[in-house]
């Protein structure tokens, strides 16, 4: 190998840690990590300047009618959520701001305040509006209102941050959180499913149906189903308050336009003349309106009205008025113009139609075409303004029982103000509940069909997993409990979306899934006021055009549920392609995230022909390269199955691909692009790797010391890995290394390397391999121990060696078991108290950390102790390759015992040759073969995936790079054995692997013990590792044992050292429960078998003693009280 090729590579791909630079803060931030997280902090970002107005706007006020018949109505006019601050009380702040850093160590919420303006009136007068603080809610670090915006990696290290912090998340109780993406179905776009439980509806329900999730700008939602009935009907479901509700949908076309039945009739039935049956029921439905006498449009909103006025609360209105007000908020809610309501309707029915007579194909929920995600900001705005209205109400309660206890007439500012003091809580309590639980009240109508699991901890295990929590997409936590396949398939219509490895093994399989490392979120919204003018310039017909055409020969074109108009079947290709172009033109009106979709007739069934445009949020994108104007697009989950893309440049067939994968990467997450030469191994090992790189112990924060995480871990000796990806470098990962490049010998060698068993080289181990340590925060509050008589300080007044003055640890502190840990004065008794360390592992005092309170005022009652508590390899403790070959550390080998190559270089893991062919783990041979060769080069080799193909293989690539070195082409070598010196018989495979230490480690998971404390009712030993309870000890392995012949250990584990009890029994009637004591002469012997009878027999002759667990006792004494009688055969 040429020395420039050499130095060409290393610049390539050591290029990071060679800088001059490395290791500085730079001027900015990387945008590729920030690239990672951005969706979460758009969509907060976007809920901030746009949802919070628009909700406001369609935030329903709230009227009510008091006792002494005042008409009072409120209504929020104004929101705000501020910056977080510290107490305006506080007297040693040196700035207002609060900060996250501090948040963490003092465990408290990152929060801003909530003002909103509340306007009311009385009788319909307005009065003057009422400024009111409603508590403090979560801010997401890194948003537009966070004190974190726009600092610089300098700046953010100065503020106790990462460099390269991101944000994406909250701070609860001093925890990061971060929001779950969960799977929506896609809103405002009609779906047809087939579904058996559908017939339960009703006696002529059927199997056939139509759904449409319909969402208002502010991410409100409600669910229309259209259902087919046997007889031809079409009626139309929706939920109030947990109720469904069924209407005819003639009621509701009647309804929102004043025309006449024939109108209805002709547009129902454009498009569809010749179908005689669908003119039947089209008739057959009109007429049942004729039945009712519901021949007008108010007569039609007086009978709505009427049967709906229960889900309002106002007796004063009209029935029409209530008519119109039920059409408004629960019939296709998207859309503002009763005629656009008119027009889908009519849409969807004969859509259903076309379903029903097999024309069109049943969509599929489950597939990612049908699919968005419901983000953070979204979940937040949904929350607080469900639980601002709930506000509103909680007003009226308040009033009301005001009113009745004091002798008021009429509303005042004071009764408003002290009924707004009485409830001022109930919107932030909700939005810090959510953030702290994940959960949202049971009695929440906020539209959402999972209300658990929707946040969880943004643990810091290390780098990746942090990274996994804001790129996991949840399919729904209630799926877990059902084995339904289809949830769980990894559908071609994914591609490029979803990662097809990086999904955990196990019940969640499936449904976590992880998006592309290119996918992003849309949070941005688009000005689409001119649009139809758009269209109709480029040939659409409007849909208001009375021009006489045939509605057969054209496509419904449909913008976000909004039907605009009419395109021929033979211009619809073009206008796609036209869109396509201005959506690629930077100084055009066209959304760049403009999804659209040309579903085409076919002489097969399939989806619903139309042109369907899409440019709402929460849609899942990705980049492309357009071939055709060889510009960058952005494309969605549904066009892309009407694109043609290639995967790379050698795939492209002229005339028929239009795009082309930016990389061949791109269909895999930040995690499995992280995997050396992931496309060599079984996918399996490929998902298995994907979770142990989230178990690795690795680099703990930079910002360690502005930190108070419960448990941290940390590798002491990590190495930048010699065999990596391109993606490594580019997403910075030497920053947060996660193992150590290790020499690994692939041999059977003494026999503690079976199944997954590896050993261990004890001199690598006492040289550093994989040394590590975790980081305890334990915080200690004086204040929740008080009681009567007593105020707590910590205080040393004893003088207790080992503690400072004040009663705490000095650093650097060594705690063993019993060792003083802390003391603290009650300065009402005068009384010292110390407390001591009973962890049994060793630990050394890394920090103290002394906090306040709100004010700045508080004394010395609450500290938080970080413990350090070393971690170095033992026996049991779990490695990983990063080719999901995971094992167990078996023993410890001396180094003068291992086996040894010519030139005296001794391995540092001995790997069983049995873990290959099963596995197939071909790419941990080939980083076995470019490791050793990176390292005789000095070089770092590139292990993307899908860089080497059948014409240039990676083991000729490395085998050449071998033999170069002067090395086997194959990278075998002879090795010698460590005990005897004899030369071993076959060629030993060696060379260099990244190995991983994970977190599962014997320290943390074994349990001894002999006898201890047991249940109080079985007498049994209690279970818990940290309470000293007993190992778990089931039927398979009493089944086990009984096959040893084991019979001795089995009655000295499951009777001697558990519940042995010594009882009596009547060996006549043979019950354990009828012996009892009879009254003790004093003048005889103190105790004998005489003074024991049977309660049944009488007689005491035959009591004997046996040796019984006491759960069996007690089985007898619980069956004896339902009347069941267990006799004992004494022989």
């Amino acid at each position: 190998m040429s020395g420039s090729m050499s130095e060409d590579k290393r610049d390539l791909y050591f290029k990071a840690l060679n800088s001059p630079n490395y290791g500085s803060l730079h001027d900015k931030q990387h945008n590729l990590i920030q690239y990672l997280v951005r969706s979460h902090v758009d969509s907060f970002n976007f809920m901030l300047a746009n949802t919070l107005q628009r909700s406001l706007e369609s935030l329903p006020e709230h009227a009510f009618r008091t006792e002494y018949g005042q008409i009072i109505s409120f209504n929020i006019k104004d929101i705000f959520i501020g910056n977080p601050t510290v107490s305006k009380s506080n007297v040693s702040g040196a700035t207002q701001m609060l900060y996250p850093a501090e948040c963490r160590q003092r465990r408290i919420s990152y929060t801003g305040p909530l003002i909103v303006t509340l306007g009311w009136s009385i009788d319909g007068v307005k009065q003057e509006a009422i400024p009111k603080h409603l508590g403090d809610v979560p801010v997401m670090v890194k948003s537009n209102i966070c004190n974190l915006k726009n600092l610089t990696p300098t700046e953010l290290v100065q503020k106790g941050e990462e460099a390269e912090e991101a944000g994406g998340y909250f701070i609860i109780n001093g925890i990061e959180k971060v929001v779950r993406l969960i799977v929506e179905v896609r809103k405002n776009h009609p779906l047809c499913i087939k579904q058996p439980s559908l017939k339960k509806g009703g006696e002529l329900f059927t199997e056939y149906a139509l759904k449409i999730r319909c969402q208002k700008p502010n991410g409100f939602s409600r669910e229309l189903t259209f259902h087919y009935l046997s007889n031809g009907c079409v009626q139309v479901s929706f939920q109030f308050s947990k109720v469904y509700y069924i209407v005819p949908v003639m009621y509701l076309l009647k309804g929102l336009l004043d025309v006449s039945d024939n109108y209805i009739y002709d547009e129902l039935l454009k498009g569809n003349e010749k179908n005689s049956f669908y003119k039947s029921c089209i008739i057959f439905m009109l007429r049942q309106l004729s039945n009712e006498d519901l021949l007008s449009q108010s007569s039609v909103l007086k009978y709505l009205g009427s049967k709906f006025r229960a889900m309002y609360n106002n007796p004063w209105l009209s029935d029409e008025i209530m008519g119109e007000r039920l059409l408004s908020d629960y019939i296709c809610i998207h859309l503002q113009s009763n005629v656009d309501k008119f027009n889908l309707l009519v849409y969807l029915v004969k859509k259903l139609y076309a379903f029903v007579r097999g024309e069109c194909a049943a969509d599929n929920r489950d597939s990612i075409i049908n699919h968005e995600v419901l983000d953070a900001g979204r979940l937040y705005s949904l929350v607080l303004f469900d639980n601002l209205y709930k506000w509103l109400r909680s007003i009226q309660y308040e009033i009301n029982k005001l009113l009745s206890s004091k002798s008021y007439t009429t509303i005042t500012p004071d009764i408003l103000n002290e009924a707004i003091r009485r409830r001022k809580t109930i919107v932030s309590y909700a939005l810090n509940y959510l953030m702290a639980t994940g959960n949202v009240s049971a009695q929440s109508s906020a539209p959402l069909w999972q209300k658990t699991g929707l946040c969880v901890i943004a643990e810091r295990l290390n780098y990746h997993r942090f990274l996994s929590h804001f790129r996991a997409i949840n399919r729904g936590s209630s799926l877990k409990k059902h084995s339904i396949a289809g949830v769980r398939k990894l559908y071609p219509e994914s591609w490029g979306f979803i990662c097809p490895v990086h999904t955990p093994d196990g019940a969640p399989c499936g449904l976590l899934n992880h998006l592309t490392i290119g996918c992003q979120i849309v949070n941005t919204l688009y000005d689409l006021s001119s649009f139809p003018e758009l269209l109709g310039s480029l040939g659409v017909l409007s849909i208001g055009d009375k021009r006489d055409i045939s509605y057969q020969e054209y496509y419904t074109v449909m913008l976000n549920g909004q039907i605009l108009g009419y395109i021929h079947q033979d211009e619809a290709y073009v206008l796609c392609n036209k869109l396509r172009a201005l959506k690629l033109d930077p100084s055009s009106k066209v959304p760049v995230t403009l999804e659209i979709c040309f579903v085409p007739k076919t002489e097969n069934v399939s989806l619903y022909p139309g042109v369907y445009l899409f440019s709402g949020v929460s849609r899942l994108v990705r980049p492309v390269l357009n071939l055709t104007w060889n510009k960058l697009e952005m494309i969605g989950t549904f066009e892309q199955i009407y694109l043609d893309i290639a995967v790379n440049a050698d795939s492209i067939h002229d005339g028929i691909t239009t795009h082309m994968e930016l990389k061949e990467q791109n269909i895999l997450s930040l995690l499995a692009n992280l995997i050396p030469f992931s496309d060599f191994n079984q996918s399996p090992r490929n998902i298995y790797q994907c979770q142990m790189g989230k178990q690795t112990v690795g680099m703990t924060p930079y910002a360690l010391s502005f930190r108070a995480d419960q448990k941290l871990y940390r590798l002491q000796t990590p190495q930048s890995p010699i065999v990596r990806c391109e993606i490594y470098n580019d997403y910075q990962m030497d920053n947060y290394p996660l193992g150590t490049n290790v020499i690994v010998a692939v041999l059977s060698y003494t026999g503690y390397d079976m199944e997954d068993a590896m050993i261990l080289n004890k001199g690598s181990v006492e040289r550093g391999f994989s040394h590590g340590c975790i980081y305890k925060s334990i915080n200690i509050d004086l204040k929740s121990r008080e009681m009567e008589n007593s105020n707590f300080i910590f205080s040393n007044e004893d003088e207790i060696p080992g503690l400072d003055a004040d009663g705490l640890p000095p650093v650097g502190t060594h705690l063993e078991y019993s060792s003083p840990y802390y003391s603290y004065f009650n300065q009402e008794t005068s009384q010292q108290h110390t407390v001591y360390y009973h962890e049994k592992e060793e630990a050394y005092v890394d920090q103290v950390k002394i906090l306040g309170n709100d004010t700045g005022t508080g004394e010395l009652t609450n500290v938080i102790i970080v413990l350090r508590v070393p971690r170095n390899p033992i026996i049991g403790d779990k490695f990983s390759s990063r080719h999901g070959q995971k094992g167990i550390c078996s023993i410890l080998w001396p180094s003068e015992d291992m086996p040894f190559t010519e030139s005296g270089m001794t391995p540092d893991i001995l790997f069983n040759p049995h873990g290959f062919p099963s596995r197939m783990t071909i790419g941990m041979i080939l980083e076995f073969m470019a490791g050793k060769s990176g390292a005789l080069h000095g070089m770092s080799h590139d292990s993307t995936p899908f860089s080497f193909n059948d014409d240039y293989t990676a083991s000729d690539h490395f085998g050449k790079l071998l033999t170069a070195a002067g090395y086997n082409f194959y990278g075998t070598e002879r090795l010698y054995s460590g005990v005897t010196g004899e030369e071993l018989e076959a060629d030993i495979f060696i060379g260099i692997v990244y190995y991983q230490k994970l977190r599962h480690m014997v320290s943390d998971k074994f349990q001894v013990r002999t006898t201890g404390r047991v249940d109080v009712q079985t007498h049994q030993p209690i279970k818990g590792r940290r309470r000293g309870g007993g190992a778990r000890f089931g039927e398979m392995e009493r089944d086990a044992l009984i096959a040893h012949g084991s019979s001795f250990l089995l009655q000295d584990r499951l009777l001697n050292c558990t519940d042995r009890c010594l009882t009596k029994v009547c060996t006549e009637c043979g019950n354990i429960l009828s012996p009892i004591q009879s009254p003790v002469d004093s003048t005889k012997i103190a105790y004998d078998m005489q003074h024991w009878s049977c309660m049944l027999c009488k007689k005491s002759e035959t009591i004997k003693n046996i040796t019984i667990p006491y759960v069996f006792r007690y089985l007898v004494a619980e069956l004896a009280a339902v009347n069941i009688n267990l006799k004992v055969d004494v022989k």
